[in-house]
């Protein structure tokens, strides 16, 4: 990527990032000004296409964005990059129409979309949900009870998985503008760590879209699809988060007495430190192999068909857990470096590691990948690697 994007984005954790933990870990009812400071940046949804008005950024160019935005704060970093999981959805699986009137003006405004896809009762097993897709003349009309999506609020548009009336055995993906009338917001969730994102829960009374809206494909599979990129970005937040732990450390090993000393002085603390480093330059490295491999699929002029045959890239699962359960280890280990003072909110630590443990709930907890990397990658042999 260009050497100016990346001094851009870390000119805006500086300026507008910097210093403001308490203020980005309260829960306020609005988006912070800072998405705003973002956009004049240039580089708000830097993924989408340059045919449609956007910067056209690689994924692997995404890792190294997400974690400057990281080190600053997670919950801002989620709440900028979460919308690729819905527009990569459309556009691999939109009609030109469709991308030309919702992705064009994103990539123009630097706006927001959100995806529908968690339920009550369908959290990680999102074959029981029950939103209902019904098809009425030239129409859909969606049904439902959504739990936890990001951005939904203010977003232009939403990605909605739903089964399908005629047939319960078939799923849809639909955009639904979100001015359409019957979507709400039944509240915005109080959430433990990364609050300067804003997720909420959503119910769907009889919204009316255009047949046209619908996406092509199973919308089970799409959202499969869709989920790569964002995990991919997911996990790099655990690398951002873990370079501030280890700076926050270093700082703080400076000037705390140790014996006759500091504890910067202490062999135990180098140990620690060496450790943390080497887990962050393995967690980089796989962030950026899983950044290329999603690129690589996504050159191809058959890139739709190839990931409907795929699904689930090996490497985006991989890194989700690698990255959540490492970055977990160096913010336990950070955390104990600071005595009692870590398990106080005297300490920026204390939001550092709520935010880190997002990283191994959100968009499959460790126990569904592993079962995902079972059943697609270990069972069976050739595909193994």
């Amino acid at each position: 990527m260009k050497s100016e994007d990346l001094k851009a984005v870390r000119a805006f954790v500086k300026q507008h990032l910097d210093g403001r933990y308490a203020e980005l870990d309260a829960f306020e009812e609005k988006p912070s000004e800072v998405y705003e400071r973002f956009r004049e940046t240039g580089l708000a949804n830097w993924w989408l296409p340059e045919s449609l008005g956007g910067r056209g950024l690689s994924l692997e160019d995404g890792v190294e964005l997400v974690n400057e935005l990281a080190y600053g704060d997670a919950g801002v970093a989620f709440t900028l990059f979460i919308s690729v999981l819905g527009t990569s959805m459309v556009e691999l699986y939109g009609s030109e129409e469709l991308k030309k009137r919702y992705l064009a003006p994103m990539a123009e405004r630097g706006s927001f979309c959100a995806t529908l896809g968690s339920e009550r009762a369908a959290g990680s097993e999102l074959g029981k949900i029950d939103t209902v897709v019904a098809v009425d003349g030239d129409e859909l009309v969606v049904t439902g009870e959504k739990f936890f999506s990001t951005n939904t609020d203010f977003a232009d548009f939403l990605l909605v998985v739903g089964r399908s009336a005629e047939d319960p055995e078939q799923s849809a993906m639909v955009l639904i503008p979100r001015d359409t009338p019957g979507i709400e917001i039944v509240k915005r969730w109080d959430v433990i760590g990364v609050r300067s994102s804003y997720t909420y829960q959503v119910s769907l009374k009889g919204c009316r879209v255009p047949a046209a809206n619908r996406l092509a494909g199973s919308g089970l599979r799409l959202l499969e699809i869709g989920l790569n990129a964002s995990r991919i970005l997911i996990a790099t937040t655990a690398l951002g988060i873990a370079r501030r732990i280890r700076d926050l450390c270093m700082t703080y090993a400076k000037t705390k007495p140790l014996r006759d000393g500091v504890l910067l002085d202490n062999p135990v603390f180098a140990a620690k430190l060496g450790q943390m480093e080497m887990q962050i330059d393995v967690m980089k490295s796989h962030l950026l192999r899983a950044g290329r491999d999603y690129d690589a699929v996504m050159a191809s002029p058959d890139a739709a068909d190839l990931w409907h045959r795929q699904g689930t890239l090996k490497s985006a699962l991989t890194a989700k857990m690698f990255c959540g359960q490492t970055g977990w280890d160096i913010a336990t280990v950070g955390s104990e470096m600071f005595g009692g003072l870590g398990y106080t909110h005297e300490s920026p630590i204390n939001k550092l590691m709520r935010d880190m443990r997002y990283i191994s709930i959100v968009e499959g907890g460790d126990d569904v990948l592993r079962d995902l990397v079972f059943s697609r990658y270990v069972i069976p042999v050739p595909r193994r690697s």
